[in-house]
């Protein structure tokens, strides 16, 4: 394993090497893969809440308007 991660490093470094040697500009982390990262994301999120929404069985606490009605009144007997 070792010498696996020691070559990939090694392939990273010289892929580093390469693309900075044609550009004057050193190119930051979010300029490089700030675009993906936040459409990767989202759609992981996306995801996730749609499978959570559509799969889970989760009863939602929604509003209970027109949904209850008052019980009837009844008068004490005497």
């Amino acid at each position: 394993m070792y010498r696996f991660a020691k070559a990939a490093a090694n392939l990273g470094g010289q892929a580093v090497q390469q693309v900075r040697h044609g550009s004057t500009a050193p190119q930051n982390f979010h300029s490089k893969y700030g675009l993906g990262v936040l459409v990767s994301g989202a759609v992981f999120c996306s995801t996730v809440w749609g499978y959570v929404l559509t799969q889970t069985g989760i009863v939602w606490n929604l509003s209970p308007v027109n949904r209850l009605s008052p019980k009837p009144w009844r008068v004490a007997e005497e």
